[in-house]
C-alpha cells in the first residue's frame, strides 16, 4: 500500500481598503489521528467580521479536539454563535477533516459558496444547498464523506473567490485554474492555492473586492518515506 502524505496549502488577502481580513483559518489535530482545518468567513468584512470569524473558529477548533464529531461540531456552532449573538450575526463555516480513525476524508460546508473535489482524474463540485451559522434554528451542515486516496484533493474558497471579476463582466473559474496550474507542474496544495489567489486579483484588478481565503487539501505519495512531520506559515506583517 502506498505511503500518503496530506499537504494544505492557503492563501488569503484581506478586502481591498480594510484593515485585516474578516475571514479565518485554522487547524488542528484530531484526538484519533488525522487533521481538521476550519475556514469561517465572518459577516460582512473588516475588524467586526473577524471577531465573528474568531468566535467560530476558536469555538469548532475546540470542539474538535475534544474528539467530537465534524456534523455534530458545525451543528453546536451554529447554536453557540445564535445564542452568543442572539440570532443576529451569520458565519459561513467549512470543516475539512482528514480522518485517520475512518480512513476518510470529511467535508462539513455551511456556505454558499461551492467546494470542488477532485478524485481519479475527474471533478465533482459538491452544491447542496445549506445556510450559514448563527441565524436560522436547526441549520445543519452539508456533509460529504469519501475514503482516502492517492490523488484525492479538495479546493474550499469563500465568497471573494466565487464573486472575483463580477464587477467587470467576469467569471472566476476556479477548476480551470487548477487544471492550468497542474498542467505546468505547479502540483504543491501551496502552488496551487496561490494560483487560485492570484487569478481572482487579477480579476478584481488586483484590489479584492471582498475578504479572499483559499485552502487546497490534497493526499499525495509520501515519496520521501519518512514520518517527519512538517509546517510552513507565511505571514507578512
Amino acid at each position: 500500500m502506498t505511503k500518503l502524505e496530506i499537504q494544505a496549502g492557503v492563501a488569503k488577502i484581506g478586502k481591498y481598503a480594510t484593515s485585516e481580513s474578516g475571514d479565518t483559518v485554522e487547524m488542528v489535530e484530531r484526538p484519533h489521528g488525522g487533521i481538521s482545518l476550519v475556514v469561517v468567513d465572518g459577516q460582512r468584512s473588516g475588524h467586526s467580521a473577524k471577531i465573528i470569524s474568531n468566535l467560530v473558529a476558536r469555538k469548532a477548533l475546540s470542539l474538535l479536539a475534544e474528539g467530537v464529531r465534524d456534523g455534530a461540531v458545525a451543528r453546536a456552532t451554529h447554536d453557540y454563535l445564535r445564542t452568543h449573538r442572539g440570532g443576529k450575526v451569520s458565519a459561513e463555516l467549512t470543516i475539512v477533516s482528514v480522518d485517520l480513525a475512518t480512513q476518510t476524508l470529511v467535508i462539513s460546508r455551511n456556505s454558499r459558496c461551492p467546494i470542488l473535489l477532485r478524485r481519479g482524474g475527474q471533478s465533482e463540485w459538491l452544491t447542496e444547498t445549506c445556510e450559514a451559522v448563527g441565524i436560522h434554528p436547526n441549520t445543519k451542515p452539508a456533509i460529504t464523506e469519501v475514503p482516502l486516496s492517492e490523488g484525492l484533493s479538495v479546493v474550499v474558497f469563500t465568497d471573494g473567490i466565487l464573486s472575483a471579476g463580477s464587477r467587470s463582466g467576469q467569471k472566476m473559474d476556479v477548476e480551470a485554474v487548477m487544471r492550468g496550474a497542474e498542467e505546468r507542474g505547479a502540483a504543491s496544495a501551496q502552488a496551487l492555492a496561490d494560483a487560485i489567489l492570484e487569478t481572482a486579483l487579477g480579476l478584481d484588478s488586483g484590489r479584492a473586492q471582498d475578504d479572499c481565503t483559499v485552502l487546497v487539501l490534497m493526499l499525495v505519495a509520501n515519496d520521501r518515506g519518512d514520518d517527519i512531520r512538517r509546517l510552513a506559515v507565511s505571514f507578512p506583517i
